[in-house]
């Protein structure tokens, strides 16, 4: 247990959707939770990948059944940009929906939740950027994931790629889901290369989550200690043995519990690096999380060497091991290994992203303040360049 003298327990406030259903097969409830909120003509958000193996058909059926009419967007993609918001957006306009369903990963749930805003037509994208600046109401809003990793489903968080290489995150109590539906079934088709990365996602949240500068709490805490014992203990079951349904539970219960700790007490360094990696060469969210997370671990030492040693058991699965020290060095080797166990790359390199970037993507993670303020330890341009280096 964190020492509650640092966690400012005199004082906090806790947000997350306030119904959450979790159960093998439960998406077949999707129609009647639906009505429930008073949707008649949803809008279901997802991606092509997902439309082309027909995942979404349950849910549609269930809407169907309930006397939900269905729309689907099927054009999201990755990191997604401000045309697929409007387009989304307009979509849902034609068709008259009064709510949306986010269905699928943290793309599709992020532009889930700004359409569901933006279909009030109270407020433009561009004005909602930044934190607390959001000032519409929204439709009714469900998240359905289909990954065990960003934890979007239960965030005030949706983050926009605004030009070529950079992004605006839309941070508000608005943002938070009325319902979120988790179905293990719907995670079991995850290849393994996106299990392992987005599992390594989930992990990396509730790691930058515990020890954030800013807004940890108790409840944070709490949420933070089961998610990595959850999410440490079967992602390796869950990569192997992809029909394992209750190693793929605790990866998304795992993941919905980091996403609650990281909506209350914000990531720090490890998100602000991973983002330039993803602008510039497409590289997923959780493989860029999982490249520089051994290196920030080592770096965020002097700040955080204490908190380290209270996950350290927990993410090796040895609670009855006392011996800490050098925790940060352990858990940085751990992380290593797990991401090379898994089948992940650990280095740049491995990437082709050239040794002559590195200084652009230096300079373009200062940019993520929002992010960086939150980090245990201040980081300058200059370190950000020792550790993608490091990395490299």
């Amino acid at each position: 247990m964190a020492d509650m003298t640092t966690t400012s327990a005199s004082r906090l406030r806790f947000n997350t959707p306030s119904d959450i259903t979790f159960g093998i097969g439960c998406v077949r409830e999707l129609g009647e939770l639906a009505k429930q909120s008073g949707i008649r003509r949803a809008l279901l958000v997802t991606d092509r990948g997902i439309a082309s193996r027909g995942m979404h058909h349950s849910a549609c059926a269930s809407l169907e059944a309930a006397g939900v009419a269905v729309t689907v967007y099927d054009d999201v993609v990755a990191d997604p940009p401000v045309e697929v918001i409007h387009a989304a957006t307009a979509l849902g306009a034609q068709a008259d929906c009064d709510g949306v369903i986010g269905f699928g990963g943290g793309s599709s749930m992020d532009t889930a939740k700004l359409v569901a805003t933006l279909l009030c037509n109270e407020q433009p994208l561009d004005a909602m950027y930044g934190v607390d600046q959001v000032r519409s109401t929204r439709k009714s809003l469900i998240q359905v994931p289909t990954t065990a990793g960003t934890g979007s489903e239960v965030t005030m968080i949706s983050v926009v790629t605004t030009g070529a290489n950079t992004k605006q995150g839309v941070v508000s109590r608005t943002l938070l889901a009325d319902r979120v539906l988790l179905d293990p079934e719907l995670t079991a088709s995850m290849p393994a290369h996106v299990t392992a990365a987005t599992g390594i996602d989930a992990m990396v949240h509730a790691i930058e989550s515990y020890t954030s500068a800013r807004l940890k709490n108790p409840m944070s805490d709490l949420f933070a200690r089961e998610a990595l014992r959850l999410l440490a203990g079967n992602i390796a079951a869950a990569v192997r043995t992809p029909e394992d349904l209750e190693a793929r539970s605790a990866m998304l219960l795992g993941a919905m519990y980091a996403g609650q700790a990281f909506a209350n007490a914000p990531v720090g360094a490890v998100h602000a690096l991973a983002y330039p990696l993803g602008g510039n060469y497409h590289v997923p969210h959780g493989l860029s999380n999982s490249l520089v997370l051994p290196h920030v671990l080592r770096f965020n030492a002097p700040a955080a060497e204490s908190m380290y040693r209270e996950l350290l058991p927990i993410v090796v699965g040895d609670t009855r091991n006392k011996n800490t020290e050098n925790a940060s060095e352990r858990l940085a080797e751990h992380c290593l290994a797990l991401a090379q166990h898994l089948g992940l790359p650990t280095r740049l390199r491995e990437l082709d992203i050239p040794q002559t970037d590195l200084p652009k993507l230096a300079r373009e993670s200062m940019l993520q303040q929002r992010l960086l303020v939150n980090n245990p330890r201040p980081v300058t341009e200059a370190d950000a360049l020792a550790l993608y280096e490091q990395a490299y």
